[in-house]
């Protein structure tokens, strides 16, 4: 029985040639002010820099670029140690990107938004671009969301789901959980904004007076407005206030705790209402 084949590979080719074969076989990443790497203007080229070289590999249908890899496509720049951009043949001839695999300080912007962390991978098929790592970092102007496991990116659905001890800082304000979903559009300027963050399992918003505990919470950055459900805590001092729901105003200070619409059951079969409570202790001069 003969051996099989070998895996047939081309040699490393220099970077001006690699950067002439991508531009001629590569789907288009997204213009605009986001990082909108697959889901729009997909008749512009990509670009893919390396310090060390880039491997060509047709019959795996990969490029490889090592040392300080970039790629670049219409304003949205990937960067890390290595690149790996996977293609398919179309039937009709030519190729498409399928997908780009980051590794080592992968940094991955736009004019109006940063991605950073440990290793990415970005289906552009999917137009889902997952990064993990120990700190993974999303800023958007001044609005920044972190996790220590791992950071989802929906272009299509515009909205960023941090996982892992995940926190969202907005104008001083700062909303922690278990997982953020931050959800973003376009600006007049148009660059992209967060309007509003989605908080769940172990939710804790603090403002420069009160700690708010809950197992869920909805915060309207624009309106300065957060709804939280779920063993609601408020401390602020020494006052402490409890119940099923409230609505935080964190730009006016004003905190409302509400009983919940649902009714609770008790021995004897009788029903009556949630009742909120609080505990103010007395301040010494």
């Amino acid at each position: 029985m003969s051996a099989p084949a070998p895996t047939r590979r081309r040699p490393a080719l220099s970077l001006a040639a690699i950067a002439v074969i991508v531009i001629a076989m590569a789907p288009a990443i997204g213009s605009g002010q986001g990082i909108n790497l697959a889901s729009t203007n997909r008749d512009k080229p990509i670009e893919v820099f390396a310090d060390n070289g880039i491997e060509w590999q047709q019959d795996n249908e990969v490029l490889i670029a090592r040392g300080n890899a970039r790629a670049v496509r219409s304003g949205v720049d990937i960067n890390a140690e290595v690149l790996r951009a996977f293609y398919k043949k179309k039937q009709e001839g030519g190729t498409d990107l399928a997908r780009l695999d980051a590794a080592g300080n992968v940094r991955i912007t736009s004019p109006s938004e940063t991605i950073t962390g440990e290793t990415a991978v970005y289906d552009l098929e999917k137009a889902v671009l997952l990064v993990n790592g120990k700190k993974v970092v999303y800023r958007s102007g001044a609005d920044v969301l972190t996790a220590n496991r791992q950071m989802e990116y929906y272009e299509i659905e515009q909205k960023a789901v941090a996982r892992g001890n995940a926190t969202a800082v907005h104008e001083g304000k700062t909303v922690r959980a278990a997982t953020l979903v931050a959800l973003f559009r376009k600006n007049a300027k148009g660059k992209s904004e967060v309007y509003e963050i989605q908080a769940f399992q172990n939710v804790a918003i603090l403002t420069d007076q009160d700690t708010v505990l809950a197992n869920k919470a909805i915060y309207d950055v624009i309106l300065g407005i957060a709804t939280l459900t779920g063993n609601v805590r408020i401390t602020r001092g020494q006052t402490q206030l409890a119940g099923d729901r409230a609505e935080i105003n964190v730009n006016t200070g004003i905190s409302k705790l509400l009983t919940d619409p649902d009714t609770l059951s008790v021995p004897g079969g009788t029903k009556r209402k949630r009742r909120v409570r609080g505990l103010i202790l007395p301040t010494r001069p």
